[in-house]
């Protein structure tokens, strides 16, 4: 299974360009996350909002390394979809996630309880 679907990295990349513009203009940027990445071995957690325009290999979303400081931040795919190393990661899609809320509200909660929930 591919981590991310194409309509998924679509939207993720709308997003990325919706977010610089928006940055340059002083203006709030809050979207819905777009794809929910876990590891099933581990405690990690990633809900991503944008891809990078002008490096599309980072995305930017909420983190949860499962060391309940979840945090907002860049994770390369490449390292998600082809772990290598002595703790390969094997991450997965969650196919039965769909954001209800913005990631702002995601965040909070994940700040208050030390974990995303979703």
């Amino acid at each position: 299974m591919k981590l991310i679907t194409e309509a998924q990295h679509t939207q993720l990349l709308a997003n990325g360009h919706a977010a610089r513009d928006a940055a340059r203009a002083g203006i709030e940027f809050d979207p819905k996350p777009v794809v929910k990445i876990i590891t099933p071995k581990w405690c990690c957690r990633w809900l991503l909002t944008a891809i990078d325009p002008a490096t599309t290999d980072r995305a930017y979303g909420l983190l949860d390394s499962g060391n309940g400081r979840p945090y907002f931040g860049f994770v390369k795919l490449r390292d998600l979809e082809a772990p290598h190393g002595e703790f390969a990661i094997d991450a997965v899609r969650d196919d039965g996630f769909v954001a209800d809320k913005p990631i702002s509200v995601y965040a909070e909660v994940a700040y208050t309880r030390g974990l995303i929930i979703t």
